[in-house]
């Protein structure tokens, strides 16, 4: 009967460390399994770079005899010109001129009527090259009587002013490519940049005041860094200053989804009619192409000049987010009206302005026979790139098996089980042993 009872005891301790094993090994490939693979740095998402011919035809042939340039369908640029000789010039130089009734200076003079006009909160106007018009536009916000005195306003200064009302309202995005939070909001972290000493990162104005404190996480346990040197309105751009003086590992990247980002090698103002991309935390990757330069938009919060106009969405929480063609940093998501599932217009601060005014330089990935991006000395990657740089080891395996919130409790149980079978595979070994020395004994007995 005893040695009924022992062997049940048997079975049961190795069916329950059998079980013991089963349940680790699942707890330990669910965790690995679970565990996202290194992020993919480059430049997966490709549009169309802005050139330089069109912008250096204006600027040669000066604002009297031009109005503005853009891209076409086909990439070719196209410049906007007022008499014969300056539209030969221009097929000479290998880009295709338009004919147009108004010059620049046209343009420029109507948009500085605009500006000394009583302020209308919801509004905003900007150049539309291709039109040759000074485009109005007026949200769900403005009244009746303030449409009707904007538009007395235009017709002042003649029919190349075009009057148009949009749905939603003209709001700026707070809230961001990876987030950052304080007091102030919830913003997003835009392009890491440098003072050749310290680093900072590059985001909206609008987001918060002087001083504001921001972090990584909503509990506010990893402290970023602290606002300063912002400008808004007027303009909308802002430096976040990290605490510990370097963005980190990964400063060049910025994050386009959880697997992917990309990797910045320059700054450049770009071109109506270039394609273009933006990140940010609330909607994610969204492309769209840039519709008019020098935009001014009336927030409620106050007015603000020099703006990219585009007509990819965006949505509250992607603010201060990056724009981008082909690696290169052009803007910071500003505000704009309409969501990603209706679409709409966003407008963004011009980094090359924002660079220029704050005397700070982008922080920008190696290139083949040029120079080195600026010091990062961290080993973290910082909110502004939010991915890592290829070829790092992100997550070894010894990290994953050390790490109790995913693989650990999995190993213990493994280990337990191991031990387990390890020991009742002992006592049945001394069991017998004592066994056959007691049959041995008594045969020679």
């Amino acid at each position: 009967m005893r040695h009924a009872r022992r062997r049940v005891v048997r079975r049961v301790v190795r069916l329950a460390a059998v079980g013991g094993l089963l349940l680790g090994g699942a707890m330990v490939t669910t965790a690995v399994a679970s565990e996202p693979p290194d992020p993919t740095i480059g430049v997966p998402y490709s549009a169309r770079p802005a050139t330089s011919m069109g912008s250096d035809l204006v600027s040669r042939l000066g604002t009297s005899r031009t109005a503005g340039n853009w891209i076409d369908s086909a990439g070719k640029p196209v410049v906007a010109v007022t008499d014969d000789r300056a539209a030969a010039e221009v097929e000479r130089a290998g880009a295709r001129a338009k004919m147009v009734h108004h010059s620049m200076s046209d343009l420029k003079s109507a948009m500085a009527t605009l500006r000394s006009a009583p302020r209308v909160p919801g509004t905003s106007w900007a150049l539309d090259y291709k039109n040759n018009q000074v485009v109005v536009r007026g949200d769900s916000t403005v009244s009746a009587s303030d449409w009707s005195r904007m538009t007395e306003v235009a017709e002042g200064i003649g029919g190349f002013v075009r009057m148009e009302r949009t749905e939603g309202t003209f709001t700026t995005r707070l809230n961001g490519a990876e987030p950052i939070l304080s007091t102030a909001g919830r913003c997003s972290a835009g392009f890491n940049v440098t003072d050749g000493g310290t680093d900072y990162i590059l985001t909206a104005g609008h987001c918060g005041p002087d001083g504001s404190v921001w972090f990584a996480d909503d509990r506010g346990r990893q402290q970023v860094g602290t606002s300063l040197r912002g400008s808004f309105p007027g303009d909308d751009y802002s430096l976040v200053k990290y605490d510990s003086g370097r963005a980190g590992k990964g400063a060049e990247v910025v994050s386009v989804n959880e697997r992917e980002g990309v990797r910045i090698t320059g700054v450049a103002d770009p071109e109506v009619g270039q394609k273009i991309f933006r990140s940010g935390s609330t909607t994610g990757l969204r492309e769209g192409e840039v519709t008019a330069l020098n935009a001014t938009v009336n927030y409620p919060e106050g007015t603000v000049t020099g703006l990219i106009e585009t007509n990819v969405c965006a949505e509250p929480g992607d603010s201060g987010g990056p724009m981008f063609a082909d690696g290169i940093a052009l803007g910071v998501t500003s505000g704009g009206s309409g969501d990603c599932a209706a679409g709409g217009t966003t407008f963004f601060q011009p980094v090359t302005k924002a660079l220029t005014e704050l005397n700070v330089k982008l922080i920008v990935s190696r290139q083949a026979g040029g120079a080195a991006p600026a010091p990062s000395a961290s080993q973290q990657a910082s909110p502004g790139s939010s991915a890592p740089v290829t070829g790092e080891d992100v997550s070894s395996l010894l990290a994953r098996l050390t790490d109790p919130r995913n693989v650990g409790p999995g190993l213990l149980v493994i280990a337990g089980s191991l031990l387990a079978l390890v020991a009742t595979r002992w006592i049945r070994a001394e069991q017998d042993r004592k066994a056959y020395r007691q049959y041995y004994s008594a045969t020679w007995g």
